[in-house]
């Protein structure tokens, strides 16, 4: 079977002719439909995860497919799945048939797509854990998101408002406001000179770009409210006023998904039911499964919208 290869860190993955894995206890055989090219992946891919995987290996730590052989589905049950050592300890997601572990296994119903059944779970989980469990969203609240336009701050404007909350989303430029779910308010704020007008206010900021930009949506947020920490794609660092800070008292609070995901599963099925009936919705980008390594620089494109995926091969 094709397989896209990772033989040295940082190049560009190559197509392998590998064999089709067989069937372990607690594992499903699952051909794969769709997979997704995420930051972790990239992470993995450049060498910089605290515990890699052994050189060559196949990335990918989420998918979807059909189920081939299993103890747990009947053969040609639609799934979704993500983690359990995919793409980290064992070979993941980017290749023709991947042997899942049957806990991070799931059905995909069949009203969402292998493309969307893919691609849902960080974003969608991440947004709802980073404003539920993390946030503790209240209906009045009046929500900021850093990175509106993106594929996690989408979901996040998304989720707030159908919540009840008052949402206020910051994006890059003008033509990316266009992408906001209708009911947001936007906000044009430039990432290289990140200010906000001084009338922002809000009671959650749910940030997903970090550095700068993150500097400059914390002033906004009110004294007692809270600042939730998803992202860092604008920078990994942050300054700030001490002073100001303490005074202001906003506790800032990160989004861990590795230690919160059990409540992400939890939230998945509510999540697949919105996605299938068309009140939330995820912007997907794909590509082939050999033109993974133009996906992974994709990632790091300004302005890319979505989540990368993997779909099909040449030939």
């Amino acid at each position: 079977m094709k397989a896209m290869q990772v033989r040295a860190w940082g190049q560009a993955p190559e197509t392998a002719s590998v064999p089709v894995p067989g069937l372990l206890d607690g594992h499903s055989l699952v051909r794969v439909m769709a997979a997704t090219v995420g930051h972790l992946d990239r992470t993995i891919w450049r060498g910089q995860f605290l515990d890699p995987p052994d050189l060559p290996y196949v990335p990918g730590i989420e998918g979807s497919g059909i189920v081939e052989q299993s103890s747990r589905f009947p053969a040609g049950t639609r799934v979704w799945f993500r983690g359990g050592g995919l793409g980290t300890k064992t070979d993941g997601s980017w290749r023709e048939y991947c042997l899942v572990p049957d806990p991070v296994l799931d059905v995909l119903p069949e009203a969402v797509s292998f493309e969307t059944g893919a691609g849902f779970f960080s974003p969608c989980t991440s947004a709802w854990v980073a404003l539920h469990d993390v946030g503790h969203l209240a209906p009045q609240d009046h929500v900021l998101v850093t990175g509106a336009a993106g594929a996690a701050g989408s979901i996040v404007c998304q989720l707030a408002l159908a919540a009840g909350a008052k949402v206020t989303g910051i994006v890059g430029a003008a033509a990316r406001a266009a992408d906001l779910a209708e009911g947001v308010r936007p906000i044009v704020v430039a990432r290289d000179a990140p200010r906000l007008p001084d009338t922002v206010r809000a009671d959650l900021l749910i940030d997903t770009v970090g550095g700068a930009m993150l500097a400059a949506a914390l002033p906004a947020v009110v004294p007692g409210g809270r600042a939730v920490l998803v992202g860092y794609v604008g920078g990994s660092a942050l300054s700030l006023d001490l002073v100001q800070f303490i005074q202001r008292d906003v506790p800032l609070l990160p989004l861990n998904m590795l230690r919160r995901e059990a409540a992400g599963r939890a939230a998945a099925p509510l999540l697949l039911g919105q996605l299938a009936r068309g009140s939330l919705q995820v912007r997907l980008h794909g590509f082939r499964f050999d033109e993974a390594g133009v996906a992974l620089e994709w990632l790091e494109s300004p302005g890319h919208r979505g989540r990368a995926l993997l779909v099909g091969w040449d030939g």
